[in-house]
């Protein structure tokens, strides 16, 4: 029996990665993201694995899109077995010099989509005794904010707690759920937001991991019904020291990182 997973914020980076990785082990796929043309791309790359793709592009920004996604998914009498909720949005222009709109949109994509499209299609999976979430999260919602990029790490943290509280409630149902913490990854994203340079001269290579490592490493967790797995033993560290130092300490830590990236 082929199980069905949705993919958000598919187009690039990390969601790519899990798609790929899902498509592998014998997943089919319902991909989104705002860019159809992307999509079409990795939908064509996937079919050769011989898996069903289907492209439902949406905005996440937009309040409504994940009634239409999930209106859309029925009305091509598709379920979905699985859910990755990985849209992202970053903006590290500081929190007084970014408009209020991107903020909205931020918020809208990464803490309320991720709600609303769990309570959408949690329920079909506990009904069917079977059903995967994987919510990625970020490093940085284990660690203080960094100024900046106020509002991500903050996100993250909330992504990270409801992913927990998910996890337990959805115990002895057949339904997985699991938050995914990675740290630098090899992505599209830093391209994205525009920070590219500073980041590469933050932070030697070592440091950095390989998408599709970070990918599998969140497939197996979910699969082993981890509440929670971040990939990397230097991440590990870091979000342990951030747990146990103290709060001034901690922030410091976090100020530094800030001005490295030339957002302080």
């Amino acid at each position: 029996m082929s199980r069905t997973v949705l993919v958000t914020g598919a187009s690039a980076g990390i969601g790519k990665a899990l798609a790929r990785v899902y498509a592998t082990e014998g997943w089919d796929l319902i991909l989104t993201a705002r860019r159809i043309e992307p999509l079409e791309a990795l939908a064509q790359e996937l079919r050769r694995t011989g898996r069903a793709v289907h492209v439902l592009p949406q905005d996440l920004a937009d309040p409504a899109a994940p009634e239409r996604l999930q209106a859309e998914v029925e009305a091509r009498g598709l379920s979905v077995d699985g859910l990755i909720n990985n849209a992202g949005f970053s903006r590290v222009t500081g929190f007084l010099h970014t408009d209020l709109q991107a903020h909205r949109d931020m918020l809208q994509v990464m803490l309320t989509a991720p709600v609303v499209l769990s309570r959408l299609f949690l329920p079909g999976m506990v009904d069917r005794g079977f059903g995967r979430v994987l919510n990625v999260a970020s490093l940085a919602g284990q660690m203080p904010a960094t100024g900046g990029d106020t509002l991500y790490g903050p996100i993250k943290s909330f992504l990270i707690k409801a992913s927990q509280g998910l996890h337990l409630e959805t115990l002895g149902t057949g339904v997985h759920v699991t938050v995914l913490n990675p740290g630098y990854t090899l992505t599209e994203f830093h391209d994205v937001n525009g920070s590219r340079d500073q980041v590469s001269r933050a932070y030697p290579k070592w440091m950095w991991m390989d998408a599709e490592r970070v990918a599998r490493i969140g497939h197996q967790a979910c699969e082993a019904n981890r509440p929670s797995v971040t990939p990397g033993a230097m991440n590990n560290v870091m979000a342990g020291l951030a747990r146990f130092l103290p709060d001034g300490m901690a922030l410091k830590m976090t100020a530094n990182h800030a001005r490295r990236l030339a957002r302080l």
